[in-house]
C-alpha cells in the first residue's frame, strides 16, 4: 500500500498548448527529491479531458520510464466509456504503472449497479492495481460507499480517492473496509482530519507546489503526530484554499509558472487565472513560505 502525499501532477505546457514533455521531466525529478511519496499522472488535474488519446499513453509510459522506480507511479486511466477505460488500463500496465486510477464516469449517469459493473469489468480485464475516484462536484455520479464495499470484494481493486471531504461518509468507509483497502483523500483541505480518522495519505493538488511540505504533514499524521500535523497543515491552508478561486489547474498551474517551474501553457476549453486572482494565490504561497520569484531546484530543466 501506498500511503501519504500523492502528487496529482499538473501536465507542463507550453504557451501554445504543446505538451512540454522536458519539464514533465523535470517535475518527476523534483517530486522524488523533495519526499513525494507516488505520482499520480494524467488525471483531472494532469488535464485529462484535453490530452488525446495518444499523448495521454506517452505521459503515463513517459512518466514511468523517466521515474526509473524512484517513485511509484499511478496512472489516471478513467473514462466515462468502459471500452476506452480498458484501452487506457491496458496501455498504463504495459508502460508498467505501479496502479491507476479510475474516476467514476461522468456526464452519462450511471445507476450504482452501473458503476459496479464498470470497475468490475475493468479489473477483470486489466490485472493492474485500480484505485476508484469519487468526485461527484465533476462526474455528477456520485458511488456510493455501499458500492464501494461491493467492488472492495472484487480481485485488484485496492483503494479508492473519495473527494466528497464529506468526513461522515470517510468515516463510515475507513470502519466498514478491510484494512487492507487503501483510502486517500481527495480534498487537500480534509487530508489531514481523514489521515486521522485511519485514512492512508491523500491525492494532492497542493503538492504541486509544496511537496516536501504536504510529504511531511502526511507522515507526521500517520504516526500519530498530531501537534506538528496540525502545525504543518495550518500553514498549507491557505494553499488549499486559494488553489482553488478557479477550476483546478487553473490556479496551480499559475502558482507553478510563478515559482518557475513551468510555463503557464493550458489548453481551451481552461483559460489563464483572472488578473484579479493573481495577488491572492501569490500570498498563499508567501504564507506557505514558498520563495518567488523562481525556484532552482528543478533538476534537468530545459
Amino acid at each position: 500500500m501506498i500511503t501519504g502525499s500523492l502528487v496529482a501532477i499538473v501536465t507542463p505546457m507550453r504557451e501554445d498548448g504543446a505538451l512540454d514533455l522536458p519539464r514533465f521531466k523535470s517535475l518527476i525529478d523534483w517530486h522524488a527529491a523533495e519526499g513525494t511519496d507516488g505520482i499520480v499522472v494524467v488525471g483531472t488535474t494532469g488535464e485529462s479531458p484535453t490530452v488525446d488519446f495518444d499523448e495521454h499513453k506517452e505521459l503515463i509510459r513517459l512518466a514511468v520510464q523517466h521515474s526509473r522506480g524512484r517513485i511509484p507511479i499511478i496512472a489516471g486511466t478513467g473514462g466515462n466509456s468502459t471500452a476506452e477505460a480498458i484501452e487506457l488500463t491496458e496501455s498504463a500496465k504495459k508502460a508498467g504503472a505501479t496502479a491507476c486510477l479510475s474516476v467514476v464516469p461522468y456526464y452519462n449517469k450511471p445507476t450504482q449497479e452501473g458503476l459496479y459493473r464498470h470497475f468490475r469489468k475493468i479489473a477483470e480485464t486489466v490485472d493492474l492495481p485500480m484505485i476508484l475516484y469519487n468526485v461527484p462536484g465533476r462526474t455528477v455520479a456520485d458511488l456510493q460507499n455501499d458500492t464501494v464495499l461491493r467492488l472492495a470484494q472484487v480481485p485488484g481493486v485496492i483503494g479508492i480517492k473519495d473527494a466528497t471531504a464529506n468526513m461522515e461518509r470517510g468515516s463510515d468507509l475507513i470502519r466498514r473496509l478491510p484494512r487492507h483497502f487503501a483510502i486517500y483523500s481527495g480534498e487537500d483541505a480534509a487530508a489531514l482530519a481523514l489521515i486521522l480518522l485511519g485514512g492512508h495519505g491523500v491525492i494532492s493538488v497542493t503538492a504541486n507546489v509544496a511537496p516536501k511540505l504536504m510529504h511531511q504533514m502526511c507522515a507526521a499524521a500517520l504516526v500519530g503526530d498530531v501537534k506538528k500535523a496540525r502545525e504543518l497543515n495550518n500553514r498549507l491552508l491557505p494553499l488549499h484554499q486559494k488553489l482553488f478561486v478557479e477550476a483546478n489547474p487553473i490556479p496551480v498551474k499559475w502558482a507553478m509558472a510563478e515559482m518557475g517551474l513551468i510555463e503557464a501553457g493550458l489548453r481551451l476549453p481552461l483559460s489563464p487565472l483572472a488578473d484579479k486572482f493573481h495577488q491572492t494565490v501569490r500570498e498563499a504561497l508567501h504564507e506557505a513560505g514558498i520563495a518567488l520569484p523562481g525556484l532552482r531546484v528543478v533538476k534537468g530543466r530545459k
